[in-house]
């Protein structure tokens, strides 16, 4: 479980709730809060979704988790320290990949270089087919 210092570090006032919802998201990885609220009532059947969302976002406005869309369904969360990677979805069986968010630099820079612009990678989802299915 997130340890009472990491979330007083954040200025949060622990609270079970928030134990339970972030320790999910960690061992889950890419969840959506329907997910994350079914793996926290395996052991506390009295959390709802209510409470998953508000902790949620309490959780990613303090920066431990952070939300990706990874298509036309539910955000999905995963913990922040796990910010390191691309996010890959395969369009046909639904499979989330990951690749190191280095080799997006060359597009990221060419974004700021030529347009200007400062883009977060970390949100990005790119669809496209896995490996299995592009056989």
């Amino acid at each position: 479980m997130a340890g009472k210092h990491e979330l007083h570090q954040k200025g949060l006032r622990l609270t079970p709730q928030r134990e339970l919802v972030l320790a999910a998201v960690r061992e889950l990885g890419h969840s959506t809060p329907e997910a994350i609220a079914e793996h926290v009532r395996k052991t506390h059947p009295g959390i709802n979704l209510s409470t998953v969302y508000r902790n949620l976002e309490t959780l990613e406005n303090v920066g431990l988790v952070q939300h990706t869309h990874l298509g036309h369904g539910s955000a999905t969360y995963h913990a922040s320290e796990e910010l390191n990677h691309l996010h890959l979805v395969c369009e046909n069986c639904g499979a989330i990949g990951d690749a190191p968010l280095e080799i997006a630099a060359p597009f990221v820079q060419a974004l700021s270089d030529d347009y200007g612009f400062k883009t977060d990678v970390s949100h990005f989802a790119i669809s496209g087919l896995c490996a299995n299915c592009f056989k």
